[in-house]
């Protein structure tokens, strides 16, 4: 597996010249040409990357999952992800622009803790964020003001980026929690399907089953698993773990009050391994050992 390892590398197999800054760039997509390179078939990075794209086409290949290069306008990409770029599917007119940066660059810098939780490095390709004109020309602004810094290497450069960087990531979390809104219709599809989907796994009889995950449910809707959770978070105020473990309880307090199955054989009918870690949930959640429920209830 070949690995990106820099950003004067990456602008080497854009045809670029080498970067203002040795940790950061902004690359105008319009001035790039993919050279030929063996590299494209599977590699990795160590950088993130914050993609705008217009008229872009082709197909990249993310989390091991092939995606048009077309569909959105923003997408993320984190370090050490496997990606493949298809050239063969690539046209001159790709217009738009990529803000790179090494995760060396957020060492010693707040954002270096809090860059995790902006979930959408982690979302598939195709769940890429559709901006307005309003809101592509707010993220332009500032990728035009750390191409400008990148120009400055002094004491202030790295604050001074990484505080611009922050911007753009907090207005990226601000625009996808409105795209979750305003796709109303596709939304309550996508919560139909996930209800469903945990209706019928907690229906189904067979002990083999065990516990649900949320890489589980995530791949049978075809989405990963942090946009599902933040889709979630946004339209119901949980999420997908949330979900899952109410429905445990649900599931279980229906159980112990409508059998005489031991709570070991409830346990073990949920997908619990081990009872003790079943009465530790359920205790956490009902503030009520699983005896203590059905004794209650009776």
């Amino acid at each position: 597996m070949n690995t990106i390892k820099s950003i004067s590398a990456f602008h080497r197999l854009l045809s670029l010249p080498e970067p203002k800054h040795p940790m950061v760039s902004v690359v105008n997509l319009s001035e790039s040409v993919f050279i030929d390179d063996d590299v494209w078939k599977g590699f990795t990075s160590r950088y993130y990357c914050v993609a705008l794209k217009r008229n872009a086409t082709g197909k990249i290949r993310y989390g091991q999952q092939h995606y048009d290069y077309d569909k959105g306008v923003l997408s993320f990409t984190a370090p050490n992800q496997v990606q493949y770029l298809d050239l063969q599917t690539m046209e001159c007119e790709n217009t738009g622009y990529l803000l790179i940066f090494h995760e060396d660059f957020l060492l010693k810098h707040s954002l270096a803790n809090t860059i995790s939780s902006y979930g959408f490095f982690s979302y598939a390709v195709n769940e890429a964020l559709h901006l307005s004109e309003d809101e592509e020309n707010d993220l332009l602004e500032i990728l035009n003001k750390i191409d400008k810094e990148c120009q400055h290497i002094d004491q202030h450069t790295q604050e001074i980026i990484l505080s611009q960087i922050e911007l753009l990531l907090n207005y990226s979390k601000r625009f996808y929690e409105r795209q979750f809104i305003t796709r109303k219709s596709g939304s309550h599809q996508l919560l139909t399907k996930f209800e469903t989907f945990l209706n019928d796994y907690f229906d189904k009889e067979s002990s083999e089953k065990g516990l649900l995950t949320v890489h589980q449910i995530a791949e049978a809707m075809n989405l990963s698993p942090n946009y599902l959770s933040d889709l979630l978070r946004i339209q119901t105020g949980q999420n997908t773990q949330q979900h899952i473990h109410e429905k445990l309880i649900s599931k279980a307090k229906e159980k112990l009050s409508t059998t005489e199955l031991s709570v070991s054989e409830i346990a073990y009918e949920l997908g619990f391994e081990h009872s003790q870690s079943f009465s530790t949930l359920f205790k956490k959640k009902t503030k009520m050992s699983p005896l203590e429920f059905r004794q209650s209830f009776n």
